[in-house]
């Protein structure tokens, strides 16, 4: 089995704008693209560093989908691993007791995503995604 790929971090930030103003004056990165994501209250900005890639989401509304999957706290938020066949991954997972959350596998801001049920992850929000 080859090694895992992590696909990306994720930051939750109270405002993209300065978090992106912040990257670019300290590090010079800029981000390679933003999504508006309204079907679940979010907006994210990809930023590319040389060995990782950095989500940086803001909240775009109190009550969506995002904020209910991926809660209410600042700051770094979830690790993703890209994998080859995210259904069968999913399956694989919970046949070993990690549950998908519900409503997952799901189309998000960088192809099919799932993320599972912290309590099955021993506390870690963990994203799968499929590009």
């Amino acid at each position: 089995m080859s090694r895992p790929y992590i696909e990306h971090i994720g930051i939750i930030v109270d405002n993209l704008d300065r978090s992106i103003a912040l990257f670019e004056s300290l590090f010079d990165i800029k981000p390679s693209g933003i999504k508006d994501m309204p079907d679940v209250g979010l907006k994210v900005a990809r930023l590319s560093a040389e060995n990782i890639d950095i989500e940086l989401i803001e909240y775009t509304s109190e009550a969506a989908f995002g904020k209910l999957v991926m809660g209410a706290e600042r700051g770094l938020n979830h690790i993703s691993v890209k994998v080859e066949n995210i259904e069968s991954m999913v399956r694989d997972a919970e046949q070993r007791g990690i549950k998908a959350l519900e409503g997952f596998p799901r189309p998000g801001s960088h192809g099919l995503v799932a993320f599972f049920e912290p309590a099955t992850t021993e506390g870690i929000l963990l994203e799968v995604c499929e590009r």
